[in-house]
């Protein structure tokens, strides 16, 4: 995969460290709220073995509250400024949907445009990653964080996720774009059993033939599931990653970086 010139080997699993800037964040809401937080909470991410920091503006939770393209640039590209200023090598994902998002992140920097909607939520964002031969991470998610909830009948949700992976792949390869990641999307327009289905089934995505990036940190089907709160969610959360990694995922994207590297060294030796 190729970040910004720099070569990343997928062959062995990476860690993505998330950092959210948003005040309503699901776990870490409002904790990175200075420049200087910001910068030891990247330093210690960096430190623990994260080769991606994901930098979210814009809460994807359930019912999150509408963020506004103004406001979602006014947060998000100091912060780009700041860490590529501070962290030179670093390599920035960003979480967004939106295309003029995605272009200015790349503009200050951003290596990797981590998109929920796959371009369901902005009909040029896919035209955008193709224009700077970005690496995209594709997401599975129906309808957006308001309505997502309530968008949860499948037929076969395995079956259908393949099927709408394979037009996404198909759609972005058309436009010239290279790297592709997938992300199946735990938590996002599925039920807690749901959930489980596709982890369950997580190797059944090897057929797309795109690294797998697996995002379930802290999230509702592990502390719903065992009755906690997600700041108790950490063991779980190793519990799932290590699944994960067995059935092929080469990205585990984690608030908790030191635990999610270990794991992968740990299966890495089996």
């Amino acid at each position: 995969m190729n970040c910004n010139g720099t070569l990343i080997d997928l062959s062995t699993p990476k860690v993505m460290g998330i950092l959210n800037i948003t005040p309503d964040s699901f776990y870490d809401g409002g904790k990175n709220d200075s420049d200087q937080a910001i910068i030891d909470k990247v330093k210690q991410m960096l430190d623990e073995g994260a080769t991606f920091i994901d930098i979210g503006a814009y809460s994807s939770k359930p019912n999150a509250e509408f963020v506004s393209e103004t406001e979602e640039l006014a947060r998000l590209l100091p912060i780009i400024d700041l860490l590529t200023k501070v962290f030179p090598e670093i390599i920035i994902s960003v979480d967004t949907f939106r295309s003029q998002v995605a272009e200015a992140a790349i503009q200050h920097g951003a290596a990797i445009i981590n998109d929920i909607a796959a371009g369901g939520l902005d009909p040029k964002m896919m035209q955008t990653v193709a224009k700077y031969n970005t690496p995209y991470i594709m997401m599975h998610m129906r309808g957006n964080p308001q309505t997502m909830q309530s968008l949860t009948e499948y037929d076969d949700i395995v079956k259908d996720m393949l099927f709408y992976f394979s037009e996404k792949v198909s759609q972005a390869r058309s436009l010239g774009i290279n790297d592709i990641i997938i992300d199946p999307g735990f938590g996002f327009a599925k039920t807690t059993q749901q959930n489980f289905q596709v982890m369950n089934k997580l190797e059944l995505f090897q057929i797309l033939e795109l690294p797998i990036l697996s995002g379930i940190s802290r999230k509702s089907m592990i502390y719903k599931t065992l009755g906690i709160t997600p700041q108790e969610s950490l063991n779980g959360t190793t519990v799932l990653n290590t699944i994960s990694l067995q059935k092929g995922a080469k990205i585990l994207r984690v608030h908790d970086v030191k635990e999610a590297v270990e794991a992968i060294r740990l299966v890495d030796s089996l």
